[in-house]
């Protein structure tokens, strides 16, 4: 853990964004006694939107006819 004042923080700055990254905790504290904590936020993944592949998947017109293979077996059944 790093602990280190608000004054030498301003210098620091980048070095303890660092560090934070990395998983060390950073606390940095203010003359008046107050301390605070730099963590890191995690990312949000981008969600897919509605509608965004329109006109990227295609479907045949005999899509939902049955299948030849499937007409044998249920032919075979009676």
């Amino acid at each position: 853990m790093i602990e280190v004042n608000l004054k030498e923080a301003e210098s620091r700055l980048a070095e303890l964004i660092e560090e934070a990254a990395e998983g060390e905790d950073v606390i940095i504290t203010r003359s008046d006694g107050i301390s605070f904590k730099i963590v890191v936020l995690p990312q949000e993944k981008p969600r897919p939107k509605f509608g965004s592949a329109k006109g990227l998947v295609e479907m045949s017109d005999d899509f939902d006819e049955p299948l030849e293979d499937f007409e044998a077996l249920s032919n075979s059944d009676n």
